[in-house]
């Protein structure tokens, strides 16, 4: 979950807050972003190349960017950002 979690930090511009604990982390990023997001960000915190990461979420180059601006634009809400901080 350490990754995650700088994964996190890596894509938020501005975080005041620290962010939850594992389990609570967790949580709060089932309940406000798609399966899809989610796979894709624990894939960013391993580090995959982009190519197996389309492969292994089924996405062409053009859904991947997509998928990726969408889940970087819901880590910068402001609704994301309480539901994930203490």
């Amino acid at each position: 979950m350490l990754a995650v979690r700088k994964e996190i930090e890596k894509h938020i511009k501005r975080l005041v807050k620290p962010l939850k604990e594992d389990e609570a982390l967790k949580a709060a990023l089932k309940a406000k972003l798609t399966k899809k997001e989610l796979k894709l960000l624990n894939a960013w915190s391993k580090e995959r190349e982009i190519k197996v990461l389309q492969k292994q979420l089924n996405l062409d180059h053009e859904r991947y960017e997509e998928l990726s601006a969408k889940l970087i634009r819901k880590l910068n809400q402001e609704k994301l950002k309480q539901a994930i901080s203490i």
